[in-house]
């Protein structure tokens, strides 16, 4: 897809998500998952209200019309139709009169960033509530107030929604997002817009190696639910995995938080990449701490190859968790430069091997497969005479890949023996299986 295009789907599949009142649960997940689906071919399924998930219950649906609260003057001081963060998420439904003393326990704000509405969540504990900037709050009057909230709790299911693309193996890349939070842009959705281009890209490659899974869940409630129900086949099947979230802002560079492990292959494969492309690619140890679900994957019952890609961290910016993370701060034009390099990372994975050396006992004749300068003397050690090769590099990168090619060591390991990328390898790799010198240890 070209750039332009993509950038039109995002921006305008943006435009449709963004106003949605969503929440772990309820029809506002299920809609958001529907929009996506008319892009990418989602599959639907979910974890029924109540049911036991390892340490968690799940929790009922969660159904939101509208909320409202009007001061003594009849003047609305929220609206979910002005603003989907004005009503606690998860809130219960509540209709009565309240004096502003009683409210206040009811409100919101954040005294540090007095003009923005935060977004504040209360799923596991019933109470009801608004969100307001600071300033407003401040300046309420005293007097009843008329609080509407039109909500109610129903049991049906926690959603998750997933796409697959298959490859030449059974191996899994994960590929995995959340979709449960209200109106905010970069922490919410540019990680499934990224995930949408992500399908599109990978669609339209020639060959895959690896088998792809595309999934959407409400965050951590939703990554157990799919671990609950997936999470022993995906144990021997997943080769990779990676959660995406704030892919957009200011931020320049890419940012990879590592495995709990922190020595799988795409933990060695963005190590080399930030060595080599400081500019490009930053490495975050793993923490427990903070993050998104590959802490759930990550969790030591699992212990799953997944990492994190992330842009304008969550934590980090001004506007993490209210009405400042907009569409201008995140802007679509991050997103579809983000999609491109974690595309050309996924690329290197599906390639990096490892390979078997198909004639391993001495050195194969390269010369008549071509893959050896015509004429050899003193004077083509640096520059070949017949232009086959830049110099001797892809020469040597033929015998290193040849020797290391044992099925132990991958492109990755090479391509750091080469003092390059395994993009750069590549070509030499795909002259070698054409020669019938190599083949791919995992086909």
């Amino acid at each position: 897809m070209a750039q332009d295009d993509l950038h039109t789907l995002l921006d305008d599949t943006f435009d449709r998500l963004f106003p949605i009142l969503r929440s772990i649960s309820g029809p506002g997940l299920e809609a958001s998952y529907r929009v996506l689906g008319e892009h990418m071919p989602l599959d639907y399924f979910g974890v029924p209200t109540g049911q036991t998930v390892f340490d968690w219950t799940t929790p009922p649906e969660w159904h939101c019309r509208r909320a409202t609260l009007t001061d003594p003057d009849g003047m609305v001081v929220c609206d979910t139709d002005v603003s989907n963060l004005h009503i606690l998420n998860y809130s219960e439904g509540f209709h009565g009169t309240v004096p502003l003393d009683r409210l206040q326990s009811h409100l919101h704000s954040l005294p540090h960033l007095p003009d923005t509405v935060p977004y504040v969540t209360s799923y596991y504990n019933r109470t009801w509530g608004f969100c307001l900037a600071h300033n407003v709050r401040q300046n309420l009057k005293q007097g009843d107030y008329r609080v509407a909230i039109d909500a109610e709790f129903k049991d049906g299911q926690i959603p998750l929604a997933q796409a697959v693309l298959t490859g030449s193996t059974d191996r899994e890349v994960l590929i995995s997002s959340y979709l449960c939070h209200p109106s905010l842009a970069n922490n919410e959705l540019s990680g499934p817009l990224v995930l949408l281009a992500l399908y599109r890209a990978l669609s339209k490659w020639e060959h895959r190696t690896f088998t792809y899974r595309f999934l959407l869940n409400p965050e951590t409630i939703g990554s157990l639910c799919y671990l609950w129900l997936d999470g022993e086949r995906l144990r021997t099947t997943i080769e990779a995995g990676l959660v995406l979230t704030c892919l957009g802002g200011p931020s320049r560079r890419l940012s990879f938080k590592a495995t709990r492990r922190g020595d799988t292959r795409i933990d060695r494969l963005a190590r080399s990449w930030a060595d080599r492309e400081p500019e490009t690619l930053e490495i975050r140890p793993f923490t427990p701490t903070s993050g998104s679900d590959e802490r759930q994957f990550c969790s030591p019952g699992f212990n799953l190859p997944v990492g994190q890609f992330a842009r304008t961290i969550y934590g980090e910016y001004a506007g993490y968790h209210n009405a400042l993370d907009t569409k201008a701060f995140m802007r679509i034009e991050t997103l579809v430069e983000s999609a491109g390099l974690i595309e050309r990372f996924l690329k290197e994975l599906d390639a990096a091997g490892p390979y078997i050396n198909q004639a391993p006992f001495g050195e194969p004749q390269l010369g008549r497969r071509d893959l050896y300068p015509t004429l050899n003397s003193a004077a083509t050690w640096q520059h070949s005479s017949d232009a086959i090769f830049d110099g001797r590099t892809i020469l040597e990168r033929v015998l290193t890949i040849l020797n290391y090619s044992d099925g132990t060591y991958d492109l990755i390991d090479i391509a750091g023996k080469c003092r390059c990328s395994v993009t750069e390898l590549l070509p030499a790799v795909n002259k070698l299986k054409a020669g019938g010198l190599l083949k791919d240890a995992r086909t």
